[in-house]
């Protein structure tokens, strides 16, 4: 099933589908955030921004609006 990053709960993994290269920070994508890339959601902050997600190994924190341009397809456990 294809969402968006953002609309992942705490601890769900999913496969990066497709980016929205005009609106995601060129870091991030040279992080490892690519298309077929394993994305797993680690932690969302308090009041629900950023979310704390784990790309390739890599830890970091990206904001919602950033999350909303990154579509995912669910893994599937």
């Amino acid at each position: 099933m294809q969402t968006t990053l953002d609309l992942l709960k705490v601890g769900e993994s999913a496969t990066v589908v497709d980016i929205d290269i005009d609106t995601v920070p060129l870091k991030l994508v040279e992080m490892g955030c690519l298309p077929g890339n394993p994305i797993r959601i680690l932690q969302i902050a308090p009041f629900g921004d950023p979310l704390y997600l784990e790309v390739n190994g890599a830890h970091l924190a990206i904001r919602v609006e950033t999350a909303r341009q990154i579509l995912v397809e669910k893994s599937a456990l």
